[in-house]
């Protein structure tokens, strides 16, 4: 399975200039965790909770005078729509990381999270676990 499959498309993203303020807004109103951030139409990082709460909350700054660029990631680590779950699995994992954009030609088209993946994972388990409690076709003995 893809991450193209999985992603979600409906990706929230900052600009690199607002306040923390507005990105706790934001993430508040939408229940996330993360925002890309964008200028220009380019991904440039990514800010996250726990960003927020090491360089802000932590500190005792005010979310006023903090401006995004000031705290997120810069080194952004992406994947493409045709990477495997397994592929976007051992980079969250070697990278100790939740939340991956996914960037094709450029252009961001969605993010994967880990809870994405388990999500995934517990559907294929419902589905497989259903095999396991049928009945065995006539004629047949076990499964």
């Amino acid at each position: 399975m893809l991450v193209g499959d999985v992603m979600n498309k409906n990706v929230k993203t900052i600009e690199p200039n607002a306040t923390i303020k507005d990105a706790v807004i934001k993430m508040s109103k939408y229940r996330i965790g993360s925002l890309v951030v964008v200028s220009n139409n380019n991904v440039i990082g990514i800010i996250t909770e726990r960003d927020i709460i090491s360089d802000v909350v932590a500190e005792e700054a005010n979310l006023n005078n903090i401006k995004v660029e000031d705290i997120m990631t810069r080194d952004l680590i992406a994947i493409t729509s045709s990477t495997t779950l397994e592929e976007a699995a051992k980079i969250m994992t070697d990278n100790k990381i939740k939340k991956l954009p996914v960037i094709d030609n450029g252009k961001l088209v969605g993010i994967i999270t880990a809870s994405d993946l388990i999500a995934y994972e517990e559907k294929l388990i419902e589905q497989l676990a259903s095999l396991l409690v049928t009945s065995p076709p006539p004629g047949r003995i076990g499964g």
